[in-house]
């Protein structure tokens, strides 16, 4: 069987001039050697695709594939998690983990968390801040915490995150809507205890593979689990399994969570308790980072014995599940031919070419 792999290889955006923090969420070439590594081990053929305009590129040559191994996180607009399972989904090209849908729901924190409010999954009370005239609305009591609404791996959260006052307030949320050009989740500030739940599977066939205790060190950034934190974490973060009844309760509430978005195959769900000791579901991510040694997942696996050789078979198992492996991909002659003409003629109209209208993407590097 072919396996596809696309992904964004972080090298390739830091050589165009993006900061270390823009492409926190990309990955490293290590990455993908492990991933393409342990699926040759598996016993399945692999071949580096890369991002979506090489994937773009290789799809009008004609290249298929039965499966495609798919961690690519996109780079422009809110839905950008999705855009590369939406074009596989146009040629009929089966991929792991979930579909545009969700991928696109849970980037929007906001909109995941309306979900969660409206089928009683435990999640703090938020507002979200387009504009800085929204701040007047804001009624939520004290201490709060903000972030930007679809950012991950800890971006934008840092010491100054939790919010005391009114002040405050301004000038984190004024600070994050220009910087990252996007609205700003503000939410009721969770003192307890933090948690992440690694999960395999979709649907009823999904389960834990674990849960660790995020403990903040006493030199890390406090209050969050930050950018920082997060990108210094063998520094900052302790790791600890645990199995007491408030941690088993974030077990159960990860699992509704993320059965109730629709989640597949393999991710991770971040919790954190109230006063109460009761977890709320933070956020969740369906496309979570797969280094066997500095990714929460696989971190989680390591506390549970979990080699990564079987959280990689866990994830392909899952969902091959879910797709007929019988079913060829859609082939050439199949597909309508689209051409993006502009009306004057056999010409095409490169503008219409989003990898030569910006040149601010990647070549066609694969690593």
């Amino acid at each position: 069987m072919k396996v596809g792999l696309t992904y964004d290889l972080r090298q390739d955006y830091l050589d165009l001039g993006f900061s270390e923090e823009e492409t926190a969420e990309f990955d490293r070439v290590d990455t993908i050697e492990s991933i393409e590594e342990t699926l040759q081990i598996l016993g399945y053929e692999t071949d580096r695709i890369g991002n979506i305009w090489n994937l773009t590129r290789r799809l009008s040559d004609g290249d298929r594939w039965d499966i495609v191994f798919n961690i690519a996180e996109g780079l422009y607009g809110i839905s950008r998690e999705g855009q590369v399972p939406a074009l596989l989904e146009a040629y009929q090209i089966p991929y792991t983990f979930s579909d545009p849908l969700v991928l696109s729901l849970t980037l929007h924190k906001g909109m995941a968390k309306r979900i969660f409010r409206d089928v009683g999954i435990p999640t703090p009370d938020f507002s979200v801040i387009e504009t800085e005239g929204d701040l007047e609305g804001i009624s939520l009591p004290y201490p709060l915490f903000a972030k930007p609404l679809a950012e991950g791996t800890g971006k934008g959260i840092d010491a100054r995150s939790r919010i005391n006052n009114p002040d405050e307030m301004r000038e984190v949320c004024s600070r994050l809507l220009a910087t990252y050009q996007q609205p700003v989740l503000v939410e009721t500030y969770l003192p307890g205890r933090e948690f992440t739940v690694g999960i395999v599977g979709t649907a009823e066939n999904a389960r834990s593979v674990g849960i660790i205790e995020v403990i903040l060190l006493d030199s890390a950034e406090q209050n969050a689990y930050s950018y920082v934190n997060k990108e210094k974490c063998e520094e900052l973060v302790e790791y600890r399994k645990v199995a007491d009844p408030e941690a088993l309760k974030a077990e159960e509430i990860a699992l509704a969570a993320w059965r109730s978005l629709g989640c597949r195959d393999g991710g991770r769900v971040d919790l954190r308790s109230d006063t109460n000791a009761l977890p709320n579901i933070m956020e969740i991510n369906p496309l979570a980072g797969i280094h066997p040694e500095h990714s929460d997942l696989p971190i989680i696996c390591n506390h549970y014995n979990i080699p990564y050789t079987d959280l990689i078979g866990m994830i392909m198992d899952s969902a091959l599940n879910r797709v007929n492996t019988e079913q060829k991909s859609v082939s050439v002659d199949q597909r309508p031919n689209f051409t993006m003409g502009n009306g004057a003629g056999d010409e095409k109209d490169q503008t219409a070419d989003p990898v030569r209208r910006s040149k601010k993407v990647p070549g066609n590097h694969v690593a």
